[in-house]
C-alpha cells in the first residue's frame, strides 16, 4: 500500500540523514582540532549539518502521519470487511457468538492495529535495511570495525526471538482475558435488571472482579516481558558499542585508524543498533495488534455454509412457496429442528403455523428469511430453488414482524422509516395510523422526532410491536411474515393489535407463527407442528372436527370453533 512504502521510504531518508551528520560532524571535529581551520572555513559544513538537523523534523514527522494513514487505511478496510462478513453471516450465526467478543475485535481489536501496522511492519524492513545500510557504508572506510558490528549485530535478533515467543504466549493469553472480559460486561449490562430482581448482583460483581484481576494479571506478565526485553536490547547495543569503542581506540592510539573515521564510526554505531532496538520495542506493542488480526482474519476468511457464489433476480412471487422434505438442525443440538417438512403456501394465502415452543415454528422462519438454509430438502419459490434467489433482493418481498422487534436509538421517525428509507414524512404517518401508533406518538415530548433510547426503552412492548407493524405498512410487501406478533402482549392489547394485523394482512401473503389460537385464527388454513413435524395441516373447521392436537389445543384453551 502507499502509506506503507511511504513510511518506510521515510525512515530510510531519515537514516540517510544520520549517516550525513555524524559524517558532517566528524569533519568538523576534526578540522577545527587537528586541522586548525578557522571559524569561517568551517561555516558552509556547519550550514549543512544544521540544515539536516532541521530538515530531520519534518522527515519525523511526515513518517509519523503517513504510518498513521497506513494504519487509518487498514483499519477502515478490515471494519468495512467485518462488518460485511458479520451481516453476510447473519444473525443466526451471529447470535451464536458472544457478542462481548465480537464487539471488542470490532473496536480494541481493530484500534490495537495502530501500533502493529504503522509501527512495527516498517520498522521490520528498516532494521534489514538500515544497518546493512550502514555497514555498505562502513566497510571501505573501516573493514574491521564493521565486521563487529556484523558479529555482534545477531545477538538482538537472538535476544528478540527467545524472549518474543514468551510475549507472543502471554500476549494471547491477555487478548483471550480481555475478550472474556469484555463479553462478561456487556452481558452484565444487558441483563442488569434481571440481576438485580434476582439478588444477584453481588456474585456478578465478584465474578466480573475475578475477570478483571486475571486480565491485569495477564496484563502485567506482558509488561514484566517488555521491560525485560528493553532492558536485554539495550545492554546487547552498549555491549556491542562498547566492544567497538574499545577496538577503536586501541587501534587508535596505535596508528592504525585515523581520528576523522573513529569519529564517525563511533557517532554512527548507536545509529546501527538503533533500528534493530526499536524492532525489539515495537515487537511486543505490536502483538496485541497481531493477536487481534488473527482474530479478525479468522472471521474474514471464514465462509457461511453452503454459500451460492451467483444468485439469481427473484421472482415475481406470482405462485407460492413450497417445501419439500426440508430438514434442519442446529450445531450445538443433537435433535433436528425441522425434520421432513412439506406443505405449500398459495399466493394470496394465510397460514398459521402453530405448536408449543420449540417445534420448529421460528425455524421456518430463519429458513424463509434466508438466515439460515436447509440442511436437507429444497423451498421453492415460483418453481426456483430458494437458495439460488439473491438473499438481499428476495428479502426486499418479505415483511416481518417478530416477536420482540429491534428498536435503534434514533427517533421513532428513523425507526419506522426503516421499512422504506425513501419513504416522505406523510407516509411514514399513514403507516403509523395504520399500525394504531401516530396517537401514541404525538404524545411524546418531540413527536416523530423524539428519541426512543437504546432498544426503545422509552416505548412499552404494545407500542414497540406496533413499530415492527408500521414498517411493515411501510414496505407494503407481498410476503408478510408475523413470527409470534403478539406473544408479549396481554389478551386486551393483543386484541386491540390484532385488528391492526387484519388490515396489514389484505391482500398479501401471510405466515403466521403463533402459539397462541387468537392469533392462529387470522389465517384460513393451520399447521400444527410438534417436535420439528407437522403433525396436522388443514381449516379451523377440518381440524377441529377430528380428534387430534388442534383439537386438544382448542379444548385446552375453553374455545369453540
Amino acid at each position: 500500500m502507499p502509506n506503507l512504502i511511504l513510511t518506510i521510504g521515510l525512515g530510510l531518508v531519515g537514516a540517510l540523514i544520520t549517516i550525513l551528520l555524524a559524517l558532517l560532524l566528524s569533519r568538523m571535529v576534526t578540522g577545527i582540532y587537528l586541522g586548525g581551520l578557522s571559524t569561517p572555513a568551517i561555516l558552509p559544513t556547519l550550514f549543512c549539518w544544521t540544515a539536516l538537523a532541521l530538515l530531520r523534523v519534518p522527515v519525523h514527522i511526515a513518517r509519523s502521519n503517513r504510518a498513521q494513514a497506513a494504519a487509518s487505511e487498514v483499519k477502515g478496510v478490515l471494519r468495512a470487511q467485518l462488518t460485511s462478513t458479520l451481516i453476510r453471516f447473519g444473525p443466526q450465526w451471529v447470535s451464536d457468538q458472544r457478542s462481548g467478543e465480537l464487539l471488542n475485535s470490532l473496536t480494541a481489536g481493530i484500534e490495537a492495529l495502530d501500533t502493529y501496522i504503522g509501527g512495527y511492519l516498517p520498522q521490520i524492513v528498516l532494521a534489514a535495511v538500515i544497518p546493512l545500510l550502514m555497514l555498505v557504508i562502513l566497510a571501505p572506510i573501516d573493514l574491521i570495525s564493521a565486521l563487529v558490528l556484523l558479529l555482534t549485530t545477531p545477538l538482538i535478533p537472538l535476544f528478540m526471538i527467545l524472549i518474543g515467543d514468551m510475549g507472543e504466549r502471554l500476549t494471547r493469553r491477555r487478548w483471550r482475558s480481555l475478550g472474556q472480559l469484555s463479553a462478561i460486561l456487556l452481558d452484565t449490562l444487558q441483563g442488569l435488571s434481571t440481576l438485580k430482581l434476582l439478588g444477584q448482583a453481588r456474585l456478578q460483581r465478584e465474578r466480573i472482579a475475578t475477570a478483571g484481576e486475571g486480565f491485569r494479571r495477564s496484563t502485567m506478565d506482558v509488561l514484566r516481558v517488555t521491560f525485560l526485553s528493553a532492558l536485554i536490547l539495550e545492554w546487547v547495543a552498549m555491549l556491542g558499542t562498547a566492544i567497538l569503542a574499545v577496538e577503536i581506540g586501541l587501534r587508535l592510539l596505535q596508528g592504525g585508524l585515523g581520528f576523522e573515521a573513529a569519529l564517525f564510526i563511533l557517532l554512527l554505531a548507536p545509529e546501527f543498533y538503533s533500528p534493530l532496538r526499536m524492532l525489539g520495542a515495537r515487537f511486543h506493542a505490536g502483538m496485541s495488534g497481531y493477536e487481534a488480526s488473527r482474530r479478525i482474519y479468522d472471521l474474514i476468511e471464514a465462509v457461511p455454509p453452503r454459500q451460492v457464489r451467483a444468485y439469481q433476480v427473484p421472482p415475481a412471487f406470482s405462485h407460492g412457496i413450497t417445501f419439500e422434505g426440508v430438514c434442519f438442525s442446529y450445531p450445538e443440538r443433537s435433535e433436528e429442528a425441522l425434520n421432513g417438512i412439506q406443505f405449500n403456501l398459495q399466493v394470496g394465502e394465510n397460514l398459521a403455523v402453530l405448536g408449543p415452543s420449540g417445534c420448529g415454528k421460528t425455524t421456518l422462519t430463519k429458513l424463509l428469511l434466508r438466515f439460515i438454509e436447509p440442511n436437507a430438502g429444497s423451498i421453492h419459490v415460483d418453481g426456483q430453488l430458494l437458495g439460488e434467489l439473491d438473499p438481499d433482493l428476495w428479502r426486499e418481498q418479505i415483511a416481518w414482524v417478530p416477536q420482540i422487534p429491534h428498536l435503534f436509538s434514533g427517533s421513532a421517525l428513523e425507526n419506522i422509516r426503516l421499512g422504506q428509507p425513501e419513504a416522505s414524512f406523510e407516509q411514514v404517518q399513514q403507516a403509523a395510523r395504520a399500525a394504531g401508533l401516530h396517537q401514541d406518538l404525538l404524545t411524546l415530548p418531540d413527536g416523530y422526532d423524539t428519541p426512543l433510547g437504546e432498544r426503545g426503552s422509552r416505548l412499552s412492548a404494545g407500542q414497540a410491536q406496533r413499530v415492527a407493524l408500521a414498517r411493515a405498512f411501510l414496505k407494503d410487501a407481498p410476503l408478510l411474515i408475523l413470527d409470534e406478533a403478539t406473544a408479549r402482549l396481554d389478551p386486551l392489547l393483543e386484541q386491540s393489535l390484532l385488528t391492526n394485523l387484519r388490515r396489514l394482512m389484505a391482500g398479501r401473503t401471510t405466515l403466521i407463527i403463533t402459539h397462541r389460537l387468537a392469533a392462529a385464527r387470522l389465517a384460513e388454513r393451520v399447521m400444527v407442528m410438534n417436535a420439528g413435524r407437522i403433525v396436522q395441516i388443514g381449516t379451523h373447521a377440518s381440524l377441529q372436527a377430528v380428534d387430534g392436537p388442534y383439537a386438544r389445543i382448542m379444548g385446552s384453551n375453553g374455545s369453540s370453533p
